[in-house]
């Protein structure tokens, strides 16, 4: 609780106790009036102070406004108790709402706290402590464990473990050596990490997020806008309403001047839209904050109130539903063992930092001898010629594409690997073997299309600029029925324009990429969602929607929270709006008491709250 929260425990308190001895003194007017005064301006004496400040500020009819009116017109009827009870259950609903607001906030504070205090800079030979804008691109700095990464940048020397729970929502620590990036925001757990800095603070990770959250608030939905013009309009209307009620009917003697002023003391207590304006937007903050703590930044609560009623979810193939990383999948000999073919790849590919030579050199998982490799030539569109010992004699060894065998003259016997690139071997004695390598479908894939289709996603679609044939071997295996391969960047936003202008009236598409080459697009979609946000500029900056780990099951995670949110959304509406009509009824007619009132404001608003607290509760399932 804060210490302003605590002072208004404290006037509250001593609020009450006063009202409850001038109840009990009601028969003594002498001392109960004194009373029931001090319990007033204990409890409320600052809302007719900002009700005066507003009218200065063009803010006539704000809840200040409706209470101050209220209260004043109570006191000058008699019903002196009832203006105070009025203002003592206002004021404790307001500090129930602080209390609630803070606690939704609480989670995207503990967001905030990524921010680094300090970088433990490297000069000279010396190290000293300075701010992280004073450290530029290049510099060396050193994390300590218990120090939190200041900057992003690559490991020089040392190994560790980080905690990314702050940045991913996963508890899993990630473990980092030489030549590994890192991303400031995470928490060194043990070693000394000495780290070569490759951004900015202003356009390092944990920058970019602070300021994602930051915004998030000011793009409200479409409910929380409604809300608002809502109130705009509203609250003129009831106090026009509550000044025709306290003066036409006794203009037409239908009773005395007290009666109906006070019923229109009542009528504008309940008239009070507190309710709406604040849970609504509560309700959304609640969103927000559940899906950050499970590692999923939105940019808006409009981008919630969007997922909820998303039904066609488009996947870009590389980097999204698979790794983006090249593996060994498959060894065919002709004769011999797999190990004895992968070590001939390896000994060929030795020099070369390719991509597939990478994956076959990982895929041996030894080290090679060097002094068995002779002259390595490579030959473009090709392949490599490598001369490599074996068996004591030194031979000629091709490795590549089928154009390589061409160019040998050499006749292959295993067909090219739909699902991959395949690495053929021949030496001067003939064809070798072959190897596949493939770009691996990540391990929750499946499981998070099955989560999808659950959560009423009807369309799942693939596009990738790879080959057509390769995307559907990949999509038949994970269950996608449309695929559309061969794609550029520019292909794919016409495909995905294609496909917005066919999706039925209310639904929304959202576009999953990597956010490196596919800002076009994931601009375009209703909703466009990146994938690995974790260093990626391109993924904040063009995304909506941001998964801060490689998890697409986070996908199924944010249509449930949406969902959740808009679903408390919709009983707040409508629950606030049906008691304050009925007990508005009630009073104009006379047949409810500044009492009933007081429930139709502070005890609505106070169950509101309640219910809207519960969209921080979502947990992963």
């Amino acid at each position: 609780m804060t210490k302003k929260q605590k002072k208004m425990v404290v006037r509250l308190t001593a609020s009450a106790i006063s009202f409850l001895f001038a109840m009990a003194m009601e028969g003594r007017p002498v001392i109960a009036w004194p009373l029931f005064i001090a319990a007033y301006l204990s409890a409320g004496y600052d809302i007719p102070m900002k009700a005066f400040r507003n009218l200065f500020k063009g803010q006539v009819f704000d809840e200040n406004f409706l209470m101050t009116v209220a209260t004043f017109g109570a006191i000058a009827v008699g019903s002196l108790e009832e203006a105070v009870a009025v203002m003592l259950f206002y004021q404790i609903g307001e500090l129930f709402n602080d209390y609630a607001v803070n606690k939704s906030r609480k989670s995207i504070q503990e967001l905030m706290d990524i921010n680094p205090e300090y970088a433990n800079l490297v000069r000279g030979g010396q190290e000293e402590q300075v701010d992280p804008y004073e450290v530029e691109v290049g510099d060396t700095i050193v994390i300590r464990p218990g120090e939190r990464v200041p900057l992003d940048g690559v490991v020089l020397k040392g190994s560790s473990s980080l905690d990314t729970k702050a940045l991913t929502g996963e508890s899993m620590p990630v473990e980092v050596e030489a030549g590994q990036d890192v991303v400031s925001g995470s928490i060194n757990l043990s070693g000394v990490l000495e780290v070569r800095v490759t951004k900015l603070f202003d356009d390092s990770t944990v920058a970019k997020i602070l300021e994602l959250v930051e915004n998030a608030s000011s793009r409200k939905a479409k409910a929380e806008a409604f809300i608002t013009r809502f109130a705009r309009v509203y609250t003129p209307i009831v106090v026009l309403s509550a000044l025709a009620l306290a003066i036409v009917p006794p203009l037409a003697a239908s009773g005395g001047w007290g009666t109906w002023v006070y019923r229109a003391c009542s009528f504008l207590v309940v008239s009070c839209p507190c309710a709406l304006v604040i849970s609504v937007p509560l309700s959304f903050f609640g969103g927000l904050g559940a899906a950050s703590k499970n590692g999923i930044l939105l940019k808006g609560s409009n981008y919630l109130e969007a997922m909820g009623s998303l039904d066609t979810v488009v996947f870009d193939k590389t980097g999204t539903l698979t790794t983006g990383k090249f593996q060994v999948v498959d060894v065919a000999p002709k004769h011999g063992t797999r190990e004895a073919l992968l070590e001939l790849a390896a000994l060929g590919e030795h020099h070369s930092n390719h991509p597939i030579a990478l994956s076959v050199k990982e895929a041996y998982g030894k080290d090679v001898d060097g002094s068995r490799i002779g002259p390595v030539e490579e030959v473009p569109g090709h392949g490599i010629c490598a001369r490599i010992q074996t068996g004591g004699d030194w031979h000629d060894l091709y490795l590549g594409n089928q154009k390589m065998m061409n160019r040998q003259q050499v006749e292959v016997d295993t067909p090219a690997a739909i699902l991959g690139t395949t690495l053929y071997l021949a030496d001067e004695s003939g064809y070798l073997g072959a190897i596949v390598i493939s770009d691996a479908v990540r391990e929750d894939v499946p499981e998070a299309l099955k989560s999808l289709t659950k959560n009423g996603v009807v369309n799942l679609v693939m596009l990738t600029g790879d080959k057509e044939e390769v995307g559907k071997a990949v999509a038949e295996k994970l269950g996608i029925t449309q695929v559309y391969g061969n794609l550029l960047p520019g292909d794919k936003v016409a495909k995905v324009e294609e496909l917005l202008g066919r999706k039925q009236p209310g639904k929304t598409l959202a576009f999953v990429g990597d956010g490196i080459n596919d800002a076009p697009v994931l601009a375009r979609a209703d909703i466009g969602i990146a994938m690995g946000g974790i260093g990626s500029d391109a993924a904040v900056e063009a995304a909506d929607v941001v998964i801060m780990d490689d998890a697409p099951s986070k996908i199924a995670d944010t249509i449930q929270i949406a969902r959740k949110t808009m679903s408390i959304v919709r009983q707040n509406i409508f629950f606030a709006i049906g008691v304050k009509i009925l007990v508005l009824v009630l009073v104009a007619l006379g047949w409810a008491s500044m009492w009933a009132a007081v429930f139709g404001d502070v005890g609505v608003s106070v169950i509101a709250i309640l219910n809207a607290i519960r969209a921080l509760s979502y947990k992963a399932k």
